[in-house]
């Protein structure tokens, strides 16, 4: 009988253990959105605002690192045409596009 009510002793220090823990995970997991999940979240719907706003004849960068200006934009396909130098022109899908160069 002793036995048994040691175990059931034993028990109890464990759940309180976790319960205080809970606190601190939940403060680790605020911290964590705040410090990486949010910034990316933020970054991405500025990503998806420049993706909207193209237009012909704006100057780019792509992912690659390739300069152009817009060509022509096929809205159907998600592609765009870029001008480079000469009479160059290469296909692109729309997302490829890093950043907008301003004048």
């Amino acid at each position: 009988m002793n036995q048994s009510l040691f175990v059931l002793m034993a028990g109890q220090p464990g759940e309180q253990g976790l319960l205080s823990m809970l606190p601190m995970m939940l403060m680790m997991f605020g911290l964590i959105y705040l410090l990486m999940i949010r910034p990316q979240r933020k970054k991405q719907k500025e990503h998806e605002k420049l993706l909207t706003e193209l237009k012909k004849g704006d100057k780019v960068v792509t992912n690659s690192g390739l300069l152009g200006t817009i060509f022509a934009i096929d809205e159907k396909e998600e592609h765009i045409i870029l001008k480079t130098d000469g009479e160059t022109k290469l296909r692109f899908l729309k997302g490829s596009i890093a950043a907008k160069i301003e004048k």
